[in-house]
């Protein structure tokens, strides 16, 4: 069994990092399928545009996801009644997007339509209620506890690889293990600063799967962090199908060639802390031919629609997807791409980030809130937990450090703070990883930042001092 998501199983071939100062008119910090997708969109504009990440792409939140394309999504059943038409037009566009970008370059993804199924065990109403909402703009079939609609599945890392080809083909620069560490805006000029260069840029749009360099505390105001967990088992007939439901325990599936891929365990990453638990939770679930398993992590927004649009002057962000980002990644890019261009969009309203957002909504948000203060005292106070088998942490001079002991009797050393708001972490021990609880920052086994909102590296090293400082904006 395989402790990676299905569609990372592949080689990669890298672009070259930075090594220079340059001069752009776009620059895309991320190059998920927002990055990758609003490149796509502006590659036939007179725009110099270039793409930035601190991994490789395909290593990326896209592809650790189930790689669905659906409209059908648990999420209409929390959207507020005045925006629900527009918001499921939205991911109906977005539907015929992704369709339209495979047809249109021959993109080999192993995309393909199936049946589209939400689901419930116990809650007829609220999916009756959904019917009416989905016919007024789609043709769906209720019977029993579910709907049926259309909808299609594909391999995301092929999607994003094919998106790749295009867009270095189309002149736009893609530089991937390269982290922006901090903005500075001079006059009407953005500067994004790595360790030894920097990029001038015209706009900037942030789309890592957590933004930062935003205004302080606007995440952690407005949304919170959900993990799940998944897994691909070996299965001999493939229905053709893939579905949600929309009870409180989330189960999520769908078929990829001779796999059945399944989802569940989902809770906000403070939550639940045993990773391991969790694992072992999903494993009940299936039938012992497990070949892969894996976490991953989504922004869920207390209004439960993505922010999308202008955050500060020449500044764009894409995040806040609540668990759909195959749809409102893509959305997102035709959005920002018309916002750039000064084209009007009927969706730039719908999804502002600043957008105004209803007391009953905020006063959900003390929970999220006390949910990261309880994370944050639990790995500070009880570090020994009893769930590790192979982890032990101990100060040294003063400075808290992890350790993790590998089959070898090898100790890989790390700061046990996350460099992002100085949270304590944990270990995954399914995945091999170093975690935040707070904000879910990933770091590998020895350190190195994988994903964000942390954009330093927490690697020990006996003759160095460690730099807490998190990523900040200058002004």
């Amino acid at each position: 069994m395989k402790n990676i998501s299905i569609w990372q199983d592949i080689e990669l071939e890298a672009s070259p990092s930075l090594d220079s100062d340059i001069t752009v008119d776009v620059l895309i910090i991320g190059a998920g399928i927002t990055g990758l997708s609003t490149a796509y969109q502006l590659k036939n504009t007179n725009y110099k545009i270039c793409i930035v990440d601190k991994n490789v792409v395909g290593k990326s939140v896209t592809t650790k996801s189930t790689g669905k394309i659906t409209f059908m999504q648990d999420t209409l059943t929390k959207i507020d009644s005045k925006n629900i038409d527009n918001y499921l037009k939205s991911q109906i566009e977005a539907y015929n997007i992704i369709e339209n970008i495979i047809k249109e370059n021959n993109i080999d993804c192993d995309y393909e339509k199936v049946d589209n199924y939400l689901f419930t065990n116990k809650d007829i109403k609220t999916l009756e209620k959904l019917e009416k909402t989905l016919n007024k703009q789609i043709k769906v079939e209720k019977k029993d506890n579910y709907l049926k609609s259309i909808g299609a599945v594909f391999n995301p890392a092929k999607y994003l690889l094919g998106l790749k080809k295009i867009c270095l083909k189309n002149n736009i620069k893609i530089y991937e293990n390269t982290t922006i560490i901090r903005l500075e805006k001079t006059d009407e000029t953005l500067y994004a600063y790595t360790n030894k260069n920097k990029i001038k840029a015209k706009y900037i749009v942030l789309v890592p799967h957590y933004p930062v360099f935003l205004t302080p505390l606007f995440l952690p105001m407005k949304s919170y962090l959900e993990k799940s967990y998944l897994c691909a088992e070996k299965i001999e007939e493939n229905k053709k199908m893939s579905g949600i439901n929309i009870d409180k325990k989330v189960e999520s599936f769908r078929y990829y060639n001779n796999y059945y891929i399944y989802l569940t365990e989902s809770s906000k990453i403070s939550d639940k802390l045993n990773s391991s638990e969790c694992f072992n939770n999903l494993l009940k679930n299936t039938s012992k031919k497990v070949d892969y398993i894996w976490s991953n992590k989504d922004i869920m927004t207390i209004d439960n629609m993505p922010y999308i649009g202008f955050i500060k002057e020449n500044i764009l962000i894409a995040t806040g997807y609540n668990t759909w980002g195959m749809t409102n990644g893509t959305i997102a890019s035709k959005i920002i791409c018309d916002l750039i261009q000064n084209k009007n969009n009927e969706y730039k309203d719908l999804f502002n980030p600043n957008r105004s957002i209803k007391i009953t909504d905020y006063i959900k948000f003390p929970i999220y809130i006390s949910g990261t203060l309880k994370a944050f005292a639990s790995t500070k106070l009880n570090k020994n937990k009893s769930f590790y088998k192979n982890v032990k942490f101990e100060e040294r001079d003063g400075i808290s450090l992890g350790i993790y002991i590998d089959e070898n009797g090898k100790q890989h050393i790390v700061y046990n703070k996350c460099p992002h708001m100085k949270c304590s972490l944990l270990f995954n021990e399914v995945e091999k990883l170093w975690e935040c609880p707070c904000h879910g920052s990933k770091f590998d086994l020895d350190g190195k930042c994988i994903e964000g909102p942390s954009n330093f590296n927490i690697t020990y090293k006996e003759d160095s001092n460690y730099d807490m400082n998190p990523v900040s904006w200058t002004k």
